[in-house]
């Protein structure tokens, strides 16, 4: 029996997902495999789409230009690109010059490679924050950082984590239905659902659909190792593999109203130490058989625990 049928189902290999050794926080964040390997790789896997983070992107501009990798992810048939990763948008001094001039490439970059949707960060230590900012500038501050995005013809998606100011999903859907700008919205990905303790059951009541952006797909052990930050960028498993049932959590957004492309963020050791080859074809395997999954399991009435 079919409960929903996934018609979508062209997959996004975010930036770390293709990126073979790389990591966030780690280095230029670029990937040591040549652009044109990489999109070989991709398309012989069956991917739709893939997403760059600023440090990659901005290596491949010096090497070949940003037109030159249009045209190759043209011939490559990529259809879908999204790009990240702004942070400290809200800061000052230092971190906001820097912030800026991600801002600025990433915006520059987005029209020439067909770029709707660029993720942005909240709080996060990692990426050189302090910590400390109060809620009413954090919604300001967005408010103006989507206003900037839709003078440019784009949208921004902001990524709650549980280990930064924003720590659950709802924590993000009231955060932007404050604001209620039309260029702001929200990333929805399977790990910071489940380890910010948020009920699949409960997202087609929590999240205002108008405003889901990005959804990406991944999977973990049930419990968290080591801290939050090393969970998320050293431990991800591919959908199906792990304890945190994503196809469940694909037919509970589907349910909710989804109907986009399926990006997939599968940051790990175990990735990383792949043959790119080898990776996007596990992760892309691996995603396709969860939305197989996903379409037979049953509805859960909304508010169900």
């Amino acid at each position: 029996m079919t409960f929903r049928r996934i018609e979508n189902r062209d997959l996004l290999a975010t930036c770390w997902t293709w990126s073979g050794d790389a990591a966030p926080a780690r280095g230029d964040e670029s990937s040591p495999v040549d652009i044109h390997t990489r999109l070989k790789t991709v398309e012989a896997a069956g991917w739709k789409g893939v997403g760059f983070v600023h440090g990659d992107l901005a290596k491949i501009t010096r090497d070949i230009g940003l037109r030159e990798l249009r045209t190759l992810l043209d011939d490559h048939g990529i259809e879908k690109v999204e790009l990240e990763f702004i942070s400290n948008w809200w800061a000052d001094g230092e971190l906001r010059r820097a912030s800026d001039a991600v801002r600025a490439a990433l915006f520059a970059a987005a029209p020439i490679l067909g770029v709707t949707t660029i993720k942005v960060g909240a709080e996060l230590q990692s990426f050189g924050a302090t910590g400390g900012v109060s809620r009413e500038r954090f919604a300001e501050s967005f408010d103006a950082l989507a206003t900037d995005a839709g003078r440019h013809g784009l949208r921004v998606a902001v990524e709650p984590m549980p280990m930064s100011n924003i720590r659950t999903i709802a924590e993000g859907a009231d955060l932007v239905r404050e604001v209620g700008n039309p260029h702001g919205g929200l990333v929805v990905d399977t790990w910071h659902i489940a380890r910010g303790g948020t009920s699949y059951a409960d997202m087609a009541e929590v999240l205002p659909m108008e405003h889901v952006f990005v959804v990406e797909l991944d999977d973990a052990d049930a419990e968290v190792v080591g801290s939050l930050w090393d969970d998320t960028i050293d431990r991800r498993r591919n959908p199906g593999d792990g304890d945190l049932d994503t196809a469940a959590f694909v037919a509970a957004i589907h349910d909710a109203g989804w109907r986009g492309h399926w990006g997939v963020e599968i940051i790990s050791e175990e990735l990383r130490a792949l043959p790119v080859a080898e990776g996007v074809r596990r992760v892309h395997e691996a995603t396709m058989a969860t939305l197989d999954k996903a379409e037979g399991l049953p509805r859960v009435p909304v508010g169900a625990r």
